[in-house]
């Protein structure tokens, strides 16, 4: 250490000082500059990013809002849309089924008065052929009873004395 401090050279002092004075201005005038108004451009970007970050954080939650408010919209729409079908969903079957109670009603009484028409249509079938039956015995009764010639003469002397002339 001690050879440093005899060895100290003002001249050399003064030479290096004006070399770091040099450097210093050199630096300032080409090299600070430039790099301070990079570290200002970064500055103000690293504030814009910020600033466009928390604009796009508020954009953020706006629009959640808004598709909170969508969805719960959406919601109750559909809601109404399903109470709607139920309502119609269960008018359509009071009325199918009024329908088919009347329908049903109207078989019936088609089916009623049918089977009347159809009783009266057989008892008037089973009175002509009973009628039919009984004239085709009495023919053959009276055939059988009229074969004799006597028996007719008789039957009509008698039926003649019955009937009284005017």
């Amino acid at each position: 250490m001690e050879a440093l401090i005899h060895d100290f050279s003002f001249g050399l002092f003064f030479w290096l000082l004006i070399v770091l004075v040099i450097v210093v201005f050199l630096l300032g005038k080409f090299a600070w500059k430039p790099i301070l108004g990079a570290l200002d451009e970064r500055e103000k970007g690293i504030s814009d990013a910020l600033e466009s970050a928390e604009k796009a954080k508020l954009e953020m939650a706006r629009l959640t809002n808004e598709n909170e408010q969508l969805l719960k919209e959406a919601r109750e729409e559909r809601d109404a849309i399903l109470k709607e079908a139920k309502n119609l969903k269960d008018k359509i079957v009071a009325e199918a089924k009024e329908s088919a109670q009347t329908e049903g009603a109207k078989l019936i009484e088609n089916a009623k008065r049918e089977i009347e028409d159809q009783k009266l249509k057989a008892l008037a079938e089973v009175k002509n052929q009973v009628s039919s039956l009984s004239l085709d015995i009495a023919r053959k009764v009276l055939t059988k009873e009229f074969e004799d010639q006597n028996k007719q003469e008789a039957l009509v002397s008698d039926l003649l004395k019955d009937v009284k002339l005017n």
